[in-house]
């Protein structure tokens, strides 16, 4: 870090970024991209110079750190507050600079006139690269201060970034990047879910008209927070274009009385000019080293069996006890029971907020099935959705007024239940207690932690409390762990609806989708690496048949799809043909051999055609590396292309093979298979060749998944 006649410069890895703090002026982002090393400030700030254009104002309108409506900056501002329809347009200008950490820099800034400090907390991690914002409001004046906007930053957009992406999605198809199309004006994905959602993720993508995965200059930003969310774009007729991310607010929601303050959400932004996939690996660096609790690190994440698509609400101690033997056997390493097992849920209407295993079907409590569990050699974990209540339930009868609702509006019907209103401190001690208690008495060490509905209407006592909702989602999660600090724990929304570092900052997964079906997997898992490394993302062997798309596939395919990820099996065992339980079998111990370079190694994906989904990781040293090839669809061509690898040590030579399926066979014969030995002993190829040259694939059926291994020799 350095600091220069009110410039403070900060640099991490291949990354640069240049503040301009003066005393007494609005602050602004001079730079921030590709590593700088020569360049000054001042010389900076001067080829920046924007003049007069007829028709415009008199002199140029900068942007600031927050985009403040009384700035006059045009486009959505990233701040807007009053009171009582008055002081309305703070300016905020530079009182104080902090540097409280190496790479952080803390803005305190003022507006006398309206009363309000905006403190700019902004790290630029050393070892990540990411950039990371966050805006504190306080509410310095004498009456209570309504916010209407505040966005964690506004950061200015390279202007050759002209491709953008943003996220849609649906239940059991999140994460499908969105072209936008060129526009001028603003691009608005407003979020009032109450969770992260299915279908605004809030993130965005944006690159030169040139980038690709492997090249090119390209930019991040995703929001970490887990509730309501706004992502905009303004690109300005004036040619500039900023980003902004921040908390969506109900009327009246975010009110501070004098003294009090407000932190927005942390803003996660990246850069790269060496392509999307270098840019995705900043992300995957920034969680595994500043997101995720440490407290798992020096430990494989287990194989899961998860009960939920073999048995759904009908538990029979039997028929467990025998699928936890079959999934022992297959080499799972973590057995969860999902929904069913307490109080009255013998469906999805009853039994939600009654966290005691259900007499009816556990007479003896969760012990002997724990016990059992635990005895084959794996880990037992249990399902909750603890935000949630069903109207038939003992505990809604007991306390019908805990859950969040607007006065005098009838509540939006959802799943049979309704959201129990966390801002009440009673309500988190119950839920404690009832976890704590479920969690003190059996040897439970992972907790599937669900929410199954939007938020329609996250009222309070009269008043929108979404942000607290949230807030106090976090604080619950957090007093569990205090109490329990090796339970791990994951974050599943009916699929991946509440998945961002914010959740993840409290959590140890995402449930990355509903839907096991492996070619929707193959989209969507693909679409959420851009931000979340392989070992979080919960990958799952579906049943031949998908419960949600009835599409049929093989073994090999489901096996291949699951194995980059954390994988785990969903599926009823005992209805498995004898071969496809040894085609599981195998596929676990692959993924057994290679779980290390899949959850720490540098993760690509690869240009392809539409219809195949390829990535890979290698290790860190460049010594090994395992690559998948799907077909999802056939093509085209007469025959299909080549794959090219990348992230390989060019000067070294690798011996590759296909190590899936075994034996892998081409449609017709003689094919590279055989001309190279690749099912075999291996082709032995420089890296510069398999990255530059690339290597025919065997003219394959659709629906089929190669995994090659590359090992240097």
């Amino acid at each position: 870090m350095q600091e220069r006649n009110g410039y403070i410069c900060l640099d991490a890895g291949g990354t640069s970024l240049v503040l301009a703090c003066h005393l007494g002026q609005r602050p602004s982002l001079l730079y921030w991209g590709p590593r700088l090393s020569l360049s000054d400030p001042d010389t900076m700030r001067a080829m920046l110079t924007r003049q007069h254009a007829p028709g415009s104002a008199d002199v140029e309108v900068p942007g600031s750190l927050i985009n403040e409506l009384g700035s006059g900056v045009a486009g959505q501002p990233g701040f807007s507050a009053h009171r009582s329809g008055e002081d309305w347009a703070s300016v905020f200008a530079v009182t104080t600079v902090r540097r409280p950490a190496p790479n952080t820099v803390e803005l305190v800034c003022r507006d006398e006139n309206t009363g309000v400090q905006a403190t700019h907390i902004i790290h630029l991690n050393p070892d990540s690269q990411i950039l990371v914002c966050e805006t504190e409001i306080e509410n310095i004046g004498d009456s209570p201060l309504s916010i209407e906007r505040c966005s964690a930053a506004s950061l200015p957009l390279d202007p050759r970034a002209t491709r953008l992406f943003g996220f849609t999605g649906r239940w059991a198809g999140e994460f499908q990047l969105e072209p936008i199309p060129p526009f001028t004006g603003s691009y608005v994905r407003d979020n009032r879910k109450g969770r992260t959602s299915h279908d605004s993720f809030p993130a965005l993508i944006c690159g030169a008209a040139e980038t690709n995965e492997q090249n090119g200059l390209c930019f991040g930003f995703h929001l970490g927070w887990s509730g309501n969310s706004r992502v905009c774009v303004d690109r300005l007729s004036d040619g500039r274009s900023f980003v902004q991310m921040g908390e969506l607010f109900f009327p009246g929601e975010m009110s501070l009385n004098p003294g009090e303050t407000y932190r927005s959400p942390c803003l996660y932004a990246g850069v790269s000019d060496q392509g999307f996939s270098a840019l995705s690996r900043l992300f995957h660096s920034h969680v595994q080293t500043a997101i995720l609790n440490d407290r798992i690190a020096q430990k494989p994440r287990p194989i899961h069996y998860n009960t939920w698509e073999a048995v759904y609400f009908d538990h029979d101690r039997s028929t467990l006890f025998e699928l936890a033997e079959k999934a022992a056997d297959v080499g799972a390493e973590r057995f969860i029971l999902d929904d069913g097992w307490f109080g009255g849920r013998r469906g999805d209407k009853a039994g939600l907020g009654d966290w005691w295993p259900s007499p009816d079907v556990y007479p003896d409590g969760l012990g002997p099935l724990v016990e059992h569990v635990t005895g084959l050699g794996m880990e037992f974990g249990l399902w909750f959705e603890p935000e949630m209540v069903n109207p038939d339930s003992d505990l809604y009868r007991a306390h019908p007024d805990w859950v969040l609702q607007a006065d005098g509006v009838d509540q939006v019907p959802f799943r049979g239940q309704y959201t129990l209103d966390l801002s009440r401190p009673e309500v988190c001690d119950y839920l404690f207690d009832r976890l704590h208690k479920v969690l003190s008495e059996y040897e439970i060490s992972y907790i599937k932690w669900d929410m199954n509905r939007d938020i329609h209407h996250p009222g309070s006592r009269g008043r929108p409390a979404g942000s607290q909702q949230t807030r106090a989602l976090y604080a619950l999660i957090e007093r569990l762990r205090a109490h329990h600090p090796d339970l791990e724990i994951e974050s599943c929304s009916s699929g991946g609806g509440r998945a961002d570092y914010g959740i993840l900052r409290h959590t140890d997964r995402i449930w990355t989708s509903d839907s096991n079906d492996a070619l929707d997997r193959q989209r969507i898992q693909r679409g959420a690496s851009h931000f979340f490394p392989l070992a979080v993302m919960g990958a799952h062997v579906g049943p031949e048949t998908c419960h949600i798309t009835g599409r049929r596939l093989s073994m090999q395919l489901r096996v291949a799809t699951a194995l980059f990820g954390h994988m785990g099996m969903e599926l009823d065992l005992l209805q498995e043909s004898a071969a496809d339980l040894n085609i599981l079998k195998a596929g676990i111990a692959l993924h057994k051999r290679h779980r290390d370079l899949i959850h720490t190694g540098e993760f690509h994906r690869l240009e392809t055609p539409d219809h195949v989904n390829a990535i890979g990781v290698v290790s860190d040293d460049q010594s090994e590396a395992l690559f998948s090839w799907c077909n999802l669809t056939g093509h085209r061509e007469t025959l299909p292309g080549r794959v090219f690898f990348a992230g390989l040590d060019a000067a070294k030579s690798y011996r590759t093979r296909i190590v899936w399926p075994d034996p892998v066979r081409s449609i017709s014969r003689p094919s590279i298979l055989e001309g190279t030995g690749l099912a075999g002993e291996g082709l032995i190829a420089p890296g510069e060749a398999l990255m530059h040259l690339g290597l025919q694939i065997p003219l394959l059926h659709p629906e089929t998944c190669l995994i090659f291994h590359l090992q240097k020799i």
